[in-house]
């Protein structure tokens, strides 16, 4: 088990070890840009089929309504059918929630995506520059400003694991393991412990 504390990188003031590289360092930003590209693509299946079965679900509850009204023939018959229609209209409203929740993963996307050109752009700009190109804290402030942009707990144990010198399939499989825990909690912010082995 480790604590927050023991999950920081190399700090920006420590001299750059011998096996450190800005050819490393590069990788490292690409591992992580591919992780959150895959992740979002990942998740946004997810949340398209959430949409698709809300909405297959609501066209059943209206029919079954229209059947209902269909079916009624005297007037002894509205209390039941008033009864039935609370029943359906509730089970309508409790998918349209879903529904809305699931919309939500469009800005979410959209916000990983943005995150993900500016890492990049980033990181280009400093390879372009070979007065920076080697400076560890340069890049340490490029990796810093990554793991600041992620608003969940499980994008933030990916990056440690990319850190670490995991690769893309364990960073993302140790992500999903984790949002699939939390799958209730979209901007999960905790401040949990966290076990990387």
């Amino acid at each position: 088990m480790h604590s927050e504390s023991d999950l920081n990188t190399t700090s920006s003031d420590d001299p750059p070890t011998q096996s450190w590289s800005h050819i490393q360092e590069t990788v490292t930003l690409l591992y992580l840009s591919v992780c959150q590209i895959e992740s979002s693509i990942n998740e946004s299946n997810h949340s398209v089929d959430k949409l698709t079965s809300s909405f297959t679900d609501l066209a059943a509850h209206s029919k079954e309504i229209n059947d209902q009204v269909q079916s009624i023939t005297k007037a002894s018959e509205l209390d039941n059918f008033k009864t039935k229609v609370k029943i359906e209209t509730d089970e309508m409203q409790a998918k349209i929630n879903q529904a809305i929740t699931a919309f939500q993963f469009y800005d979410r996307i959209s916000q990983r995506l943005d995150h993900v050109a500016r890492s990049l752009e980033e990181t280009s700009n400093l390879l372009s520059m070979p007065n920076k190109i080697n400076n560890q804290q340069s890049w340490q402030e490029i990796q810093n400003g990554v793991r600041e942009s992620y608003s969940m707990e499980a994008e933030r144990i990916m990056f440690e694991h990319i850190m670490r010198g995991s690769s893309v399939k364990e960073a993302l499989e140790i992500y999903h393991h984790h949002f699939d825990s939390n799958d209730t909690n979209i901007d999960d912010d905790t401040e949990d412990e966290i076990e990387l082995f």
